[in-house]
């Protein structure tokens, strides 16, 4: 089993910046797809970016391409998202998750899952 708990989330006003991290315990990530996903009231839970084992590809939703960063430090265990010029749109609880064996944007295709992180963007 992989425990994964996310961290960095907050309140930032339009056009600021947060980095958010995912720490990964119980077992390494170093061979699994990694990913970001989010979810806004009444909303589904929609992809955000994902890197796969090497950090050679990755992948972002076009809502965030160009403003979000994914990354991890396979040696610390840890995955992360650079997100610069924030949107109201982007506020979101936004969950951090891992595929064993897929690679892609598709809920269904995580097999681990964090709580999730509370990103809230003002106008």
């Amino acid at each position: 089993q992989v425990q994964l708990v996310e961290s960095g989330g907050g309140l930032v006003q339009a056009g600021g910046s947060l980095r958010l991290s995912c720490a990964a315990s119980g077992r390494t990530i170093s061979t699994y797809t990694m990913g970001w996903f989010r979810q806004a009231p009444g909303k589904e839970r929609e992809f955000v970016a994902a890197i796969i084992w090497s950090s050679t590809s990755t992948f972002y939703a076009e809502s965030a391409k160009g403003r979000f960063t994914i990354s991890r430090d396979n040696a610390k265990n840890s995955v992360y998202l650079q997100m610069n010029s924030l949107k109201p749109e982007d506020t979101a609880v936004y969950y951090c998750a891992a595929a064993v064996q897929y690679v892609g944007s598709r809920v269904a295709g995580y097999d681990y899952w964090g709580q999730g992180t509370q990103v809230t963007v003002s106008s």
